[in-house]
């Protein structure tokens, strides 16, 4: 008998004479498109909720949010219909500026609104701009709040994309908004800083009753954090839940492409017949011990893959002597990034670089396309020293794909922008290369369209598209599954294993352990510039010192099985179904398959 999920307590809901949100009958088309990315959405937020956004990439969240603060369509212009109250206000008489009071947005381009030379000077900008005159003490307590007072004095540019995203945080919050509204908190946040993120969140909302609203694709922070679910579809709002049973709606959701918590799935896959289930790793805890007193447990091994396995590697590839790599502090230091990194990559290693936010990672990946150069020791990528080469010659081996996506679109269509590298080197005679590449991301219907306009999954879709079509020996991907939705992450992960005949190594700077677990065989963690382990996927989330010091979670699976002492730990849904006696899930029914990529209801 499979026992019940546990009660997932929510947070109790004020009595409010007026809601913080209330649209009616809202729809939206953006200039010169075919249909509307919003279709008659009705919807009421509460004062002192915190809602979940979900749907995929291109569903209308980041559309719906925009009319929340007025940027629809006061600053994007298109087609408007329908009855929109923000926070007491009448949103189609208000400007974008007095919305802002009121409403505080952070992007999911977080980076764009970035204006100011330093954190301090842009957690002050916007109570100094609205003439507030404690201006100064309104940005402290910003910084203070996000942890980032020890970054004060720092210039943006120095900054890691987890620290620009906190920063950018750090400046609606001096406004002391009503609403806040994050779009895609966790993308570029190491799982430490992710956890920072919504905690604070957490603060804001229970103890000074701050409206949260987020859109996000990892339901395990929505399990822990939210009190409501808004689901997405085409431009349609579906249904508004609480979190419990929005996420236990298992078949709908995948049916969707969107991932419940693995422990969700794993407790469907166990018993498909239920209503609701466990939806944090607490609940999933409770759940599975009393599976495991009806169940017989197969015997437990503690035989481990050993670390990188290089013993039967064939070509080697890069080659990391000594380097280091420094920049200049505003007092004219030199801060150390990379710390005399040794290291050596061979052809058909999946190396997963990891590490908490500013350990180093981008900057690693950009020492090997050639970006940046080695200040000491020696690096070569396919026999040519980088810091003899320049980077155009290097990209006849390398292609770099960036961590901000908007930054590789140059041209006005997506396929001009595919098309660029092979066009600029004269090589552009193969017409359906480049459609089958469009295809692969799905990109057929995008391809006319300027890819500094689309959703931010539709963006990093676009610029897999980019690396591929650039025939490379080598692939780097700094965090790929960034702002993805779980379609879009499966299919990265397809074509990342597809590469394996068309490139022979593959590289990615990630935060996403899933995607580790999954994926790599090889995974090299950065701790302050330097390395601190060069080993496998298993072993590195069998150290848990190692994990806590280096920023890193291990997946919800994991984590799963080292509370239930299953050793080793199971990576994935199923590796977990099946140490646990209940055996691989069934393909029919829409029943899950595996991991983070797993969501296959087609079977």
């Amino acid at each position: 008998m499979i026992p019940a999920a546990a009660s997932h307590h929510l947070v109790e809901e004020p009595a409010q004479a007026a809601p913080a949100i209330e649209l009616k009958n809202v729809s939206f088309r953006y200039p010169g498109a075919e249909t509307d990315s919003l279709r008659d959405v009705s919807l009421t937020v509460q004062r002192g909720e915190f809602v979940a956004i979900i749907g995929t990439n291109g569903s209308g969240k980041s559309t719906l949010c925009k009319c929340l603060n007025g940027l629809i369509p006061h600053y994007y212009v298109g087609d408007l219909t329908g009855c929109l109250h923000i926070a007491g206000l009448h949103a189609a008489e208000e400007s974008v500026a007095s919305l802002s009071r009121k409403v505080a947005y952070v992007f999911q381009d977080f980076e764009n609104q970035l204006v100011r030379p330093t954190v301090y000077d842009e957690a002050i900008f916007a109570p100094l701009n609205f003439g507030y005159a404690d201006y100064r003490s309104r940005g402290e307590r910003a910084l203070a709040l996000l942890d980032l007072t020890r970054l004060k004095e720092r210039w943006i540019w120095q900054l890691s994309g987890g620290q620009k995203h906190l920063t950018a945080l750090a400046g609606t919050l001096s406004l002391d908004p009503d609403i806040i509204i994050v779009d895609e908190p966790v993308a570029q946040l190491d799982p430490y800083h992710a956890r920072l993120i919504y905690d604070k969140l957490k603060e804001l909302n229970e103890r000074h009753g701050k409206t949260i609203i987020v859109i996000e694709h990892h339901t395990e922070f929505i399990a822990d954090y939210c009190s409501k679910v808004v689901l997405m579809d085409q431009g349609t709002l579906r249904w508004m839940k609480p979190v419990q049973e929005a996420l236990s709606a298992v078949e709908e959701l995948t049916s969707l492409q969107i991932l419940p918590p693995q422990v969700t799935r794993a407790a469907y896959a166990a018993d498909p017949s239920r209503a609701l289930y466990p939806i944090t790793l607490e609940e999933g805890e409770a759940y599975f011990r009393e599976v495991a007193r009806s169940v017989s447990l197969p015997g437990q091994s503690a035989t481990i893959r050993s670390d990188a396995e290089v013993s039967a590697k064939k070509e080697g590839l890069i080659e990391i002597r000594h380097v280091s790599y420094a920049y200049k502090t505003v007092a004219k230091e030199r801060h150390p990034v990379i710390r005399s990194a040794d290291l050596h990559l061979y052809e058909g290693d999946r190396v997963a670089i990891v590490g908490n936010n500013g350990a180093g990672k981008s900057t690693l990946l950009k020492l090997i396309s050639g970006l940046k150069k080695p200040e000491g020791g020696l690096l070569t990528v396919c026999g040519r020293e980088t810091a003899r080469t320049s980077p155009e010659k290097l990209a006849d081996f390398v292609a770099y794909i960036h961590q901000n996506p908007e930054e590789m679109f140059i041209e006005d269509t997506v396929r001009k922008d595919v098309e660029y590298f092979l066009k600029a080197r004269h090589q552009l005679n193969d017409s359906s290369f480049i459609d089958e590449v469009i295809s692969r991301l799905r990109l057929q219907d995008l391809q006319q369209r300027d890819g500094r306009l689309l959703s931010g999954g539709q963006q990093r879709r676009a610029t897999l598209a980019i690396g591929l079509a650039m025939r490379p020996t080598v692939m780097l991907l700094d965090e790929p599954t960034a702002s993805l939705d779980a379609a879009s992450r499966r299919e990265l992960g397809e074509m990342m294993k597809e590469l394996q005949d068309r490139v022979k190594l593959t590289v990615i700077a990630t935060h996403d352990m899933q995607l580790v677990a999954e994926w790599a065989n090889r995974v090299i963690v950065l701790y302050e510039g330097a390395i601190a382990m060069d080993t496998n996927p298993e072993t590195l989330f069998s150290e848990p010192a190692l994990l806590r010091q280096a920023g890193l979670v291990a997946p919800q699976m994991t984590e799963l099985s080292h509370r239930l002492a299953l050793s080793p730990p199971a990576l994935t849904v199923s590796r977990f179904l099946e140490r646990m006696g209940i055996g691989p899930i069934s393909h029919k029914e829409g029943r899950w398959t595996d991991g983070s990529h797993e969501a296959n209801p087609a079977g």
